[in-house]
């Protein structure tokens, strides 16, 4: 997996030390580190040192086992997280917090009424006094039903709480996806995006929604039971005592390996979300090759992954939740013995033991609860560790410290000796580019795929920034200009347009959302492409479906260059813009342009031989670098490699004729 990272030149090395590779994947440890107890586990490899590299971002995403070290780090960073998201919500934790403890003073309180009622209460009802049985009774009553009126309070505000943390996160999740560069975007799936918003989220709600009620709720009355329990009677206690070291060994053996079960989980879960997006995405490509079945092994194959880690995390959970439950119920015999022999000597009251026993079956229940909570939280934390390394992420495209304002109706576009690689152990793609293009020409590049010819757009739309050297216009560092200020001055068409659900007029203004109707009708009937829209059911209001599934690929490109040219862009950027037309819409798209292009730069790469000769000038790639540079009728006069291409295209298009 290519993860884009923000490394310093020291970081690269100390990452090729640690068998990471330079763009961002990795191999499951870092410099010098060996198989830790999570490894361990998997591979019978005992663990080795770890050293001082810290984890970034997504570098660890797609590893199922990490090294012991690593795993803390990545712990820390989704304790932080959830720490960070619960802060603004501090006051509301302390009354939910309050809310629970007089929950759990209310729940206390009802065992020891019950022994009252035993020992006082109907001895004392026997001799003719009802008071103290009247008493006990209606504390019991009033005790419930303040306990339910706490226990709804908490529910209701602790909810509450967990679903603004969990809106919060959503938010934060959803800009940062928007806000990180195409590089990273080309390299994480949005499979794994869609499972960071939708199953690592369910696994923090399930966490802010249930356990961290349970968690408040088990902490208190295990404390609470467990002072009650050394103030009822002492020598119990030392029974119960006796119990606790096989207790805390499950606890403790539980709580490590549930980590690494879930961190399992979240991986597997997120490739068997990311197949079915790609396969839904392709389907047409699926249906069309008869891929179905091929799809459906490699699905199966994801789903048993993902079956068989949640299966050993719920063994996990099975096993530690039965020996709870078995020290408990043994420790509970022992005390019934104990307290027995104790009752019948004399040095014990029944209803003492009654509460004892009462009491010590509320303990062991809060303890199993803390364990689920465990479960939870460990099943949460995997799922924070996953967003918190794409919250963490950083664009490979920063935003300048103080942007130099941009603001121009006409463009002069610069390279200044660029270079240009895709990730540092590629090989560069570019190659000493020095260009310049003045303000309002138009310049075709072309060349053999893999040239370099749509790199050459990407940068200057600065989707990635130059290895080496600058891009610049008017003279000013692509680098120095504030994203929304070249986003303004640029517009890019590509060669799969791509179309949101909605109408055709909602996406003509997509660059302009304050536009008119007449404005969009003059950019639509400008590019040719008022005459199709017309015809269409409800016009400019039709609804284009799914990715604009409605449309040609034709008419989905005119809609796209409608778009631009709403946005009054002083770059226009055509990247294959034209490869999904007739001929017969390509030359009504050629001669809006002509209009449409006067007054502004345009940089167009095309393979078609009409688009290159309307061109003023055209650039000729090969292997990165610009070999051939003129005005197109002057380059076929020179028998170079532009016009070995003209001759090729006049060839192919004889052939077709």
């Amino acid at each position: 997996m290519n993860q884009p990272q923000t490394w310093t030149e020291q970081e690269r090395t100390g990452q090729r030390e640690a068998g990471e590779r330079p763009d961002g994947s990795a191999t499951a440890r870092p410099t010098g580190a060996g198989d830790g107890e999570e490894t361990a586990q998997a591979t019978g490899q005992p663990p080795a040192q770890a050293t001082g590299q810290e984890w970034r971002g997504v570098a660890a995403e797609d590893h199922e086992t990490v090294d012991r070290r690593v795993g803390r780090q990545l712990q820390r960073r989704s304790r932080r997280l959830l720490l960070d998201l619960l802060r603004p919500h501090r006051l509301g934790a302390v009354v939910a917090l309050l809310l629970a403890v007089l929950d759990t003073a209310a729940e206390m309180a009802r065992p020891l009424l019950i022994a009252a009622v035993i020992d006082t209460g109907i001895p004392a009802a026997a001799g003719g006094d009802h008071g103290p049985l009247a008493w006990a009774v209606a504390g019991y009553l009033l005790s419930s039903a303040a306990s339910a009126g706490l226990t709804y309070s908490f529910m209701a505000l602790s909810g509450r709480i967990g679903q603004d943390v969990l809106l919060e996160l959503r938010q934060r999740l959803f800009h940062q996806v928007q806000r990180l560069s195409l590089s990273f975007h080309e390299s994480y799936t949005s499979g794994k995006v869609i499972s960071r918003l939708t199953s690592d989220l369910q696994a923090l709600s399930t966490l802010l929604e249930e356990s961290i009620e349970g968690l408040f709720r088990a902490f208190l009355s295990v404390v609470s039971i467990a002072v009650l329990l050394v103030w009822l009677d002492l020598p119990l206690t030392g029974v119960i005592l006796a119990t606790f070291v096989p207790l805390l060994w499950i606890t403790w053996r539980y709580r490590r390996r549930s980590h690494f079960f879930y961190r399992r989980t979240r991986t597997t879960i997120a490739r068997v979300i990311g197949h079915f997006v790609e396969t839904m995405n392709g389907i047409r490509v699926v249906q069309a090759y008869r891929l179905e079945r091929s799809n459906s092994r490699r699905m199966d194959e994801l789903n048993a992954a993902h079956q068989e880690a949640t299966v050993r995390a719920g063994y996990g959970l099975a096993d530690s939740t039965a020996g709870i439950n078995l020290i408990g119920n043994t420790t509970i015999a022992l005390v019934l013995l104990v307290g027995g022999w104790r009752i019948i000597h004399g040095e014990l009251e029944v209803g003492v033991l009654a509460a004892y026993v009462l009491y010590l079956g509320k303990f062991y229940d809060p303890i199993d609860d803390l364990a689920r909570f465990a479960n939870s939280y460990a099943s949460a934390n995997a799922a924070l560790e996953k967003i918190s390394g794409v919250l963490e992420e950083r664009p490979t495209v920063a935003q300048p410290a103080d942007p130099v304002p941009l603001r121009v109706r006409s463009a002069a576009i610069d390279f200044h000796h660029v270079d240009f690689r895709y990730q540092p152990d590629k090989a560069l793609v570019l190659r000493d580019v020095d260009l310049h293009i003045p303000a309002g020409q138009t310049v075709a590049v072309v060349g053999e795929t893999g040239a370099g010819k749509s790199t050459i757009a990407k940068l200057l739309a600065r989707f990635y920034d130059p290895t080496s050297g600058r891009v610049t216009v008017n003279g000013i560092d692509l680098r120095d200009v504030a994203d929304a200020d070249l986003r303004a001055t640029t517009a890019m068409i590509t060669q799969e347009s791509f179309l949101f659900s909605g109408t055709i007029a909602d996406n003509i203004a997509l660059g302009r959302p304050e536009a008119t109707r007449e404005e969009i009708v003059r950019a639509a009937t400008a590019i040719g492409a008022h005459e199709f829209i017309t015809r269409l059911p409800d016009g400019y209001d039709t609804d284009v479906n799914k990715r604009g599934t409605r449309l040609s690929a034709g008419q989905r490109q005119l809609v796209a260059l409608a778009r631009a040219l709403l946005a009054d862009a002083a770059v226009l950027i055509l990247d294959e813009a034209t490869s999904s037309m007739d001929i017969a819409t390509e030359r009504a798209v050629q001669r809006a342009l002509r209009t449409t292009l006067r007054g502004r730069t345009a940089l167009i790469i095309a393979h078609r031989l009409s688009t290159v000769l309307a061109a003023d000038r055209v650039l000729v790639v090969e292997r990165g670098r610009i070999v051939e540079d003129g005005p197109p009728a002057a380059l076929v006069e020179g028998g170079g490699r532009f016009a070995t291409l003209h001759d090729a295209w006049l060839a192919s298009t004889s052939a077709s004729a």
